[in-house]
C-alpha cells in the first residue's frame, strides 16, 4: 500500500518510516504508528507519522495492516 495516501494509514500499523536526518541517505526505520501528523489526504513524499517509540518521519512502505 501506499505511504503517500493518509486514508492507508492507521494507528497501529507496522511501517517503515525515513527520519528527517535519513532522508539523504535514505535509510528506513522499522516501527508502529501511533499518530499521523499530516492533516492533508495525501503528499508526495509520504504522510508524517510518530511511532509508539516517539520518532517522526515519512511513511515509505506500509509492511502490516491493522488486525
Amino acid at each position: 500500500m501506499e505511504g503517500t495516501i493518509r486514508s492507508n494509514i492507521k494507528p497501529g500499523m507496522l511501517v517503515l518510516i525515513v527520519l528527517k536526518k535519513d532522508q539523504r541517505t535514505g535509510i528506513l526505520t522499522e516501527g508502529i504508528v501511533k499518530d499521523l501528523l499530516t492533516s492533508a489526504p495525501k503528499h508526495h513524499r509520504g504522510i508524517k507519522v510518530r511511532l509508539q517509540d516517539g520518532q517522526i518521519g515519512r511513511v515509505q512502505k506500509i509492511l502490516e495492516e491493522e488486525d
